[in-house]
């Protein structure tokens, strides 16, 4: 039975590279894989999914007005399809998520997305809400803040190396960026935050 998964964290954790793992592992047993990527995520060059550690593959882009899952049943139309790879999941729309999981029920497809949780400011990305609440799995990819603590958290560094505390939710970037750091460093980074209290 099909399911719909989200797994999820904080940057540098080797999402992509997880991703990248299980789809080969799909293709070296004969089954093809349908990949896509968010086209606001260019690092990789556009139209693809490339890791930290060197690895990569190609994959469809999508944009928030695309319907992701006219572009399944597209991609059907070419051949069969044993999993569908979101990666850069966070940048997906509600309706994306909903045509996601309708690609799930509806064709009897897995799909798994990869992203991050939260953004530098602590906020929910409205694609991983959606997935948050529809997901029939979530799992953590879990990577370790400076003081070896399970990271949940991320900032974003400024030119020169300080927590930002304001900004736009989407700001493109790797290590130069943004920093994985436990809630409690992440506090310390950001200062006491109006909502907490």
């Amino acid at each position: 039975m099909a399911k719909l998964y989200f797994n999820y964290s904080t940057m540098n954790a080797g999402k992509s590279t997880v991703l990248l793992q299980a789809s080969h592992n799909y293709r070296e047993r004969g089954m093809e894989t349908y990949l896509l990527t968010a086209a606001i995520d260019g690092r990789a060059g556009p139209g693809r999914i490339a890791s930290r550690i060197g690895i990569g593959a190609e994959a469809d882009s999508f944009d928030t007005d695309h319907d992701v899952f006219a572009m399944i049943v597209e991609r059907l139309d070419q051949g069969p399809v044993a999993c569908v790879f979101v990666d850069e999941a966070q940048f997906l729309t509600e309706a994306q998520v909903w045509q996601l999981a309708r690609a799930v029920d509806d064709l009897d497809i897995p799909v798994l997305c990869y992203g991050l949780r939260v953004d530098f400011r602590g906020q929910l990305f409205p694609g991983s809400a959606a997935l948050l609440a529809l997901a029939d799995e979530m799992r953590e990819v879990r990577t370790i803040c400076r003081c070896g603590r399970k990271a949940t958290m991320v900032i974003r560094l400024d030119g020169e190396g300080r927590a930002m505390r304001e900004g736009a939710q989407v700001q493109i970037g790797g290590n130069e960026t943004y920093l994985s750091l436990c809630r409690r460093h992440w506090r310390e980074a950001m200062g006491e935050q109006p909502n907490a209290g």
